[in-house]
């Protein structure tokens, strides 16, 4: 999914309206990624008013000198290691 996509359904999932899944589901085709974008993330970043996305540019690619760039979620969950660790 494109990042200016990505912040658009994020924002859709204010309202919890069926519309908005249907809308979700014709946009990226799969139906586990929207289950997880309106059980998961959409409660998640309800209260946010915007900005659910962090776009990190890292260079351009060797061979046809694309530019690429980093996209992240701004308040994702942080995987603890010390307590895999124990």
């Amino acid at each position: 999914m494109r990042h200016r996509q990505s912040g658009r359904q994020l924002n859709r999932n204010s309202s919890h309206r069926k519309a908005n899944r249907r809308l979700a589901f014709d946009r990226t085709r799969d139906r586990g990624v929207v289950t997880k974008l309106f059980n998961e993330l959409g409660p998640r970043y309800e209260a946010r008013p915007g900005g659910y996305l962090r776009i990190l540019k890292c260079g351009f690619r060797t061979g046809d000198n694309a530019p690429m760039a980093i996209v992240e979620l701004v308040d994702r969950p942080v995987e603890d290691d010390t307590a895999s660790e124990e």
